[in-house]
C-alpha cells in the first residue's frame, strides 16, 4: 500500500484514490453534498501532501465520487452551527475551519504537480473556491457555480481570494454580491473554467489533459507552476527580473538540455527530472 492509500485509509474513505499511471485521481466521497467538513478538508490535504513523497505522480485530478449531483457544496454549515453551543459561541472552531480551508487551497496552488478539477454538478461557496484554486478546471455542460454566502449573511470572503485571482474583478463581484448561480458557459466566459463537454466525455478528456501534462519533464512543470503563481503577485518589472532568473536556472537543468537537444535532433526526449 502506497503513502496516498495509507492516508486515504486513515481518513475513513472520505477521499477515494485511484492511481492511473503517472496520474492520481482523488474523489471526494462525503455524500450527499460533498461538504468540506474539517475531516474532508484534512483528508484532501493529506492526500495532496502525500504526492510530494511520490515523484512518479505528475498530475492530480480532483473530482466527486457522485458525479452529476454536487461537486461540493462548500463548508459543512451543520457542523459549523453545532459549535455555536461551545463556550465561545464557536469562534475557535470557526477559526480552525477557515485556517484549514486556507491551508488546503494553498496546498493545491503550491503542489509541485498540476491539479485539475473535474466538475460534474454544482460547485458552490468553498466548493467553487476549490475549483478556482486548481490549475485547470473542466466541467460538464450541466455544471453550475456560485458563491452564495451573501444570501445567508455570510459573505464568501475566503472563496473570494481564489475567485478574484481567476476571473475579472467585476465578474467576481457579480458572483459575490448577488450569490446567483452561473451556468457552465458563463463560468468559462468569466475564466473560471477551461473546457466544457458532455458528461459522457468528461472523464476521458480530463484524463487526456492529465496524461499530456504527465508526459512533460516533471522538473520543468514544477519550475513553471511555481513561477506562474509567484510572478502573478509581482510588479511587471519584478516579474520579468524573477522569471528571467528562473529561465536561466531552468536552462541549466539536464531536462532542458535533453529537451532542446531532442527538438534539434528530431527525436523524443527522455526525461530524468533533473
Amino acid at each position: 500500500m502506497n503513502v496516498v492509500e495509507l492516508k486515504q485509509e486513515a481518513s475513513g474513505g472520505l477521499v477515494k484514490t485511484e492511481r492511473l499511471g503517472h496520474v492520481l485521481r482523488l474523489e471526494m466521497n462525503n455524500p450527499p453534498a460533498n461538504a468540506l467538513s474539517v475531516a474532508m478538508m484534512q483528508a484532501l490535504k493529506d492526500a495532496l501532501d502525500a504526492t510530494r513523497e511520490d515523484p512518479s505522480i505528475r498530475a492530480v485530478i480532483i473530482a466527486s465520487a457522485t458525479p452529476g449531483k454536487l461537486f461540493s457544496a462548500g463548508h459543512d454549515l451543520k457542523e459549523l452551527t453545532l459549535h455555536r453551543a461551545d463556550e465561545d459561541r464557536g469562534r475557535a472552531f470557526f477559526a480552525r475551519t477557515m485556517k484549514l480551508c486556507a491551508e488546503l487551497m494553498q496546498t493545491v496552488v503550491h503542489l509541485p504537480v498540476p491539479v485539475i478539477a473535474e466538475v460534474d454538478g454544482l460547485a458552490t461557496a468553498a466548493g467553487c473556491q476549490l475549483v478556482a484554486s486548481c490549475d485547470l478546471a473542466m466541467c460538464t455542460d450541466t455544471s453550475t457555480f456560485c458563491t452564495p454566502g451573501v444570501n445567508i449573511g455570510l459573505f464568501c470572503s475566503t472563496p473570494m481570494v481564489a475567485l478574484s485571482r481567476n476571473v475579472h474583478r467585476k465578474q467576481a463581484m457579480e458572483m459575490l454580491l448577488t450569490g446567483e448561480t452561473i451556468d457552465a458557459s458563463t463560468a468559462r466566459e468569466f475564466g473560471l473554467i477551461n473546457r466544457i463537454m458532455p458528461r459522457q466525455y468528461l472523464n476521458q478528456i480530463v484524463m487526456k489533459y492529465a496524461e499530456v501534462i504527465a508526459s512533460k519533464s516533471p522538473l520543468t512543470v514544477k519550475i513553471g507552476k511555481e513561477a506562474f503563481y509567484r510572478q502573478a503577485e509581482m510588479s511587471l518589472h519584478d516579474a520579468y527580473e524573477y522569471t528571467a532568473a528562473v529561465m536561466v536556472e531552468n536552462m541549466m537543468a539536464r531536462d532542458a538540455e535533453e529537451g532542446i537537444g531532442a527538438f534539434i535532433g528530431k527525436r523524443k526526449p527522455e526525461w530524468t527530472g533533473e
